[in-house]
This record gives C-alpha cells, structure tokens and sequence, in this order.
C-alpha cells in the first residue's frame, strides 16, 4: 500500500491524495439534533425495556440492547437534514430594464 504524503498542517485544505471527480459521494456529518435524539432514544429505550421485560439473562440483555441501538438508528436517521444553501454560480446579477420613478410623479401626500 501507497503511502499518502502529510497535508502541511494547513486547516481547510484537502489532502491532495483526494479525488476531484464528481463520481465520489460525500457522506453527510450527523446534526446535532440526529446524535442527540438517537442517544436519548437508546438510552430511554434500554431502560423501559429492561424494566418492563425483568430479564436477568445475559441474552435477554444482549437482545434489548441491540434493539434499543437499532431503534436509536432508526430514529437518528428519520430527524430531517438542515435544507442545504444553494450557492451562486458567478452569473452577473440580472439588470432591470424599467426606468426608476421619481418621487415627484407618485403624488405621495407628505406631512404638513
């Protein structure tokens, strides 16, 4: 395997290992909310289980800890993403072709 040269300690630069192409699928960081929401949901749901099930079984245990995980991913994932900003593509800003009216012609009534 190839080794991949050090970055320099630059912050926000990408390595230059790093593919350019579009073909790479970036994977979204977790919100706050998604980590918060998961963690609360195992851990409420581990308790309920274990107090409402009464197992004293290490497979007991086991399987309602591997159930309130799944439910904890399940409820992470269904937390709705932050809408992403649409950013603009160095396009000049559209001119606009009507004549500014002077205020003069919109017969406005001024305080006296």
């Amino acid at each position: 395997m190839a080794e991949r040269p050090d970055v320099g300690g630059m912050p926000g630069r990408r390595p230059p290992w790093t593919p350019d192409s579009e073909d790479t699928i970036a994977m979204p960081r977790p919100t706050a909310a998604q980590i918060a929401y998961g963690s609360i949901t195992v851990i409420c749901s581990t308790l309920a289980m274990l107090l409402l099930s009464q197992t004293s079984s290490a497979v007991g245990t086991a399987v309602i800890a591997v159930s309130a995980l799944v439910l904890g991913l399940l409820v992470a994932m269904t937390v709705p993403q932050p809408k992403s900003r649409v950013v603009a593509l160095n396009r000049p800003a559209e001119r606009r072709t009507e004549e500014p009216v002077p205020a003069a012609a919109t017969h406005s009534k001024t305080a006296a």
